[in-house]
């Protein structure tokens, strides 16, 4: 069940982000993990699936984001470091130990918010 849990690919190459969304955002997440270890963000940094990290189509690399589980309210701060998610109707692709802190590694998608903390440092 984990591969299939393992639904969409991060980004890799390029920051071409809008702005980001100021106001909390709902939707969708899934994860990406181990198959993908190694391989460089579009942030240019290498992917850690142990990291507290996440996919993002417009915030800003580096970028503080609490993502709150809606279904078992719990929580975790990630750091924007890739592009993505590329499925339609998703709004984040979160690491591995992000989605085992959310605790949706068997169901693979969880409905999150999504909250800027603090923006990228120049």
């Amino acid at each position: 069940m984990a591969s299939t849990a393992v639904l969409a690919a991060p980004c890799l190459a390029g920051d071409a982000a809008p702005r980001a969304r100021r106001h909390p955002l709902r939707g969708t997440v899934s994860w990406y993990g181990r198959r993908f270890e190694g391989r460089t963000t579009a942030s240019g940094e290498p992917f850690d699936p142990d990291a507290l990290t996440m996919a993002h189509p417009t915030l800003p690399f580096g970028a503080a984001v609490r993502v709150t589980n809606l279904r078992n309210r719990r929580s975790v701060v990630v750091r924007v470091n890739d592009r993505g998610p590329h499925v339609p109707g998703r709004i984040a692709d979160l690491s591995l130990a992000a989605a085992r802190a959310l605790g949706m590694l068997r169901a693979g998608l969880a409905e999150a918010r999504l909250e800027l903390l603090e923006p990228a440092r120049p």
